[in-house]
């Protein structure tokens, strides 16, 4: 490396690199930057593209096709929108996909306001908070399947615990009028952890000072909620809400275990009617056809809804 050497008047002797050197030092640290990127991300997008992109094309494609069980993997014929045709008139599938947007509007209302509500509690100084933030944990972390056998056991007719603190012999998962209604509850239960735990967070990122401009503005604690803790706080009940309703909209496990879809088909959602079409009937197309329809109405519901809270924050 050539360096010239250079000696002001007062004595100090600086070290300057050749230029080109340094372009070339540059140009290297550049590349690396440029290549950075793609080297961590392309491992993963191609690894997705294989667990995740594979089966979603077949389906897709599945889903256009007349294939059955004893038919090769690639097999099938093409059939257009026969299945999709085939599916909406069904008047099971249909009944279906009423209950499950309903049960989906139900349960996700339900967890977004206990969740405030709770999110609210714990973030205030309440004596033994630290406590209650870490049993608020314990139903969102037992597996889906024991908690449900566990409330099949709690509501049992005869010897249930729920029966016997109300003194009642309420069929709970026998009755089509009450089966859904319990199911929700077991899973609003389940489930409400997790939605106050994300607005707790989003409550404690909040910066004091607007609320407390509101205090000295003479706002009350529900004018300073309702314009003020609210508005900064829409963010993450935006996320909390697009992400229990792809989680609700597909529920499937505590729903199979606890009542398998019945009584009369009073909690045949969606998940449970393509589950009994795919491994019981095994109708694989009107099986891939069902998953597409869920999948597009919970994209249309997302956008709708990002868009629409959007637009109520330009307003």
């Amino acid at each position: 490396m050539v360096a010239h050497h250079v000696e002001p008047a007062d004595g100090f002797v600086f070290a300057a690199d050749d230029s080109n050197d340094v372009e070339r030092r540059n140009a290297w640290i550049k590349f690396q930057d440029r290549i950075f990127v793609p080297l961590t991300i392309v491992p993963t997008m191609l690894a997705s593209a294989l667990v995740f992109g594979i089966p979603l094309v077949f389906s897709l494609l599945l889903s256009f096709q007349g294939w059955t069980i004893d038919s090769a993997l690639f097999g099938g014929r093409f059939v257009g929108l026969s299945n999709y045709q085939d599916l909406f008139s069904d008047p099971l599938f249909r009944s279906s996909l009423m209950l499950t947007i309903a049960y989906t509007l139900a349960t996700v209302t339900a967890e977004l306001v206990l969740g405030l509500g709770v999110a609210l509690l714990l973030n205030s100084r309440v004596p033994f908070v630290r406590v209650f933030r870490t049993a608020l944990i314990i139903p969102m972390m037992i597996t889906p399947i024991v908690a449900a056998l566990t409330w099949k056991l709690l509501l049992d007719p005869s010897y249930g615990l729920v029966n016997a603190l109300l003194g009642t012999k309420t069929v709970w998962l026998g009755d089509p009028d009450l089966a859904l209604f319990a199911v929700g509850i077991v899973n609003v239960w389940q489930n409400t952890p997790f939605v106050a735990i994300l607005l707790l967070a989003g409550l404690q990122s909040l910066p004091s000072e607007p609320v407390e401009a509101a205090a000295v503005d003479g706002a009350n604690r529900w004018q300073t909620f309702r314009h003020v803790t609210l508005p900064l706080l829409m963010p993450y009940v935006v996320v909390a809400v697009l992400l229990r309703t792809i989680f609700e909209f597909r529920s499937f496990e505590n729903i199979w275990v606890m009542t398998g879809g019945g009584p009369a088909n009073s909690t045949k959602l969606l998940s449970v009617y393509t589950f009994e079409a795919s491994f019981l009937s095994f109708d694989l197309t009107l099986a891939a056809a069902a998953s597409w329809v869920m999948l597009l109405i919970v994209l249309i519901f997302c956008v709708l809804f990002i868009l629409a809270t959007k637009r109520k924050e330009i307003q």
